[in-house]
């Protein structure tokens, strides 16, 4: 809320800046509403002005951090304001940059494509309306390897369902093109809402790679896990177990399907095998499942004795949902929902087709992680974690 004490203050500043400059006022009479809106967007985002007392409040001011943002009329300097571990960024800066977006979009697509700095620097004065130097190219290119790199990087916190699955992209390495492994992983915080908690380029799956990647998840604090969900890919299951020992795991009940129909001994039983797998996972209690496997198990030793002895020592391992809430049993009994983030990046990475190195593919694919993770955390609450702390304290 503007008080009427900084209203008559801007107005009078926004009045004598352009009665003693005219149109060449513009400027700083931009400079000082940018400001100021980015100053009262704070506010209103931490509940209480500064140095006020309000038990409204969720948060403290962090002093400002200068920027210099390029427009039509020229370079406007600004003050952006920051905010102590909340996140904040003023969105009357971002409505108010569209350029600059444009400009750093425009500089990531060309970089990842391998484009000409000569290219990138038409295409992004035709986008902008100003010229664009290599300098210019090189500095915004950082600043977004930087942010990129931040996200990534970022503290996590409480975590209660991890999900982590990979997918690959085609990049130049050392001359080769080679399939590059994009190790991914999303939870489900205390809140109940989704999180993209990182992404990682590696050269496979190998456990060393899935160990580093799972061990930088756990540095940057994450903590509280209750549940893993993973597919049973063997570099992945073997860094579980040393990074996170004790942590429960479900294996994605969609792949375990699928893999149970490969032991069917002719290809007219996997239907069949596939809808005793459904039978078993859709079971009301892990009782009743344990019961469906055993006589499964019984049905087909002599039908199907490899898919029998498969069953056995396989099926077990789909069933750890059976000890969540049955609200939250759908979303977590599968990997189903970071398939779907994989889709997305398959989709939106196509059009390049070959990354010229790997610093090109991570860049895309985190701009298109940063998206799906503010649409999630902004969005509906995806599970009722009160379901999951009242039956642990039930346990207890």
């Amino acid at each position: 809320m503007i008080t009427d004490q900084l209203k008559d203050t801007l107005i009078d500043q926004i009045v004598k800046g352009l009665i003693g400059q005219g149109t060449e006022g513009l400027k700083p009479v931009l400079e000082l509403l940018m400001n100021a809106a980015m100053k009262i967007e704070r506010e209103q985002f931490l509940g209480a002005a500064s140095h006020e007392r309000s038990e409204e409040r969720r948060g403290y001011a962090n002093g400002y951090k200068p920027k210099e943002l390029q427009m039509r009329m020229g370079a406007v300097d600004l003050r952006v304001p920051q905010v102590r571990g909340l996140g904040f960024y003023p969105q009357s800066l971002e409505k108010g940059s569209r350029s600059e977006r444009a400009l750093k979009l425009a500089i990531a697509q060309m970089y990842l494509e391998g484009v000409s700095t000569r290219r990138v620097q038409d295409i992004t004065e035709k986008l902008c309306g100003y010229e664009v130097s290599s300098t210019q190219v090189s500095r915004v290119t950082q600043e977004l390897d930087e942010e990129f790199e931040k996200f990534r990087n970022r503290p996590i916190g409480a975590i209660y369902y991890l999900i982590l699955d990979a997918t690959y992209l085609k990049v130049r390495h050392n001359g080769s093109v080679i399939d590059m492994a994009i190790l991914l992983a999303y939870g489900v915080n205390a809140e109940g809402k989704r999180e993209i908690l990182g992404a990682s380029a590696s050269l496979s799956e190998a456990e060393v790679h899935w160990r580093e990647f799972l061990q930088n998840l756990q540095s940057r604090g994450l903590r509280g896990l209750h549940l893993i969900i993973s597919d049973d890919h063997a570099g992945l299951k073997n860094a579980r177990r040393s990074v996170f020992p004790t942590v429960p795991w479900q294996r994605c009940q969609f792949h375990l399907s699928q893999n149970a129909q490969s032991y069917a001994p002719k290809q007219s039983m996997r239907g069949e095998i596939a809808e005793i797998m459904r039978e078993i996972f859709n079971s009301p209690t892990l009782e009743m499942a344990l019961e469906m496997k055993r006589r499964a198990i019984e049905m087909y030793c002599k039908r199907a004795p490899e898919f029998a002895r498969w069953l056995e020592g396989n099926i077990d391992e789909g069933l750890t949902v059976f000890q969540f809430p049955l609200e939250h049993r759908k979303k977590l009994r599968t990997s189903n929902g970071i398939e779907r983030v994989n889709k997305e990046i398959k989709r939106r990475t196509r059009v390049a087709v070959l990354f010229p190195n790997t610093a090109s593919a991570l860049r895309l694919v985190t701009g298109i992680l940063i998206e799906i993770h503010e649409e999630w955390v902004t969005g509906r609450q995806y599970l009722d974690m009160s379901l999951l702390l009242n039956k642990d304290l039930k346990t207890a």
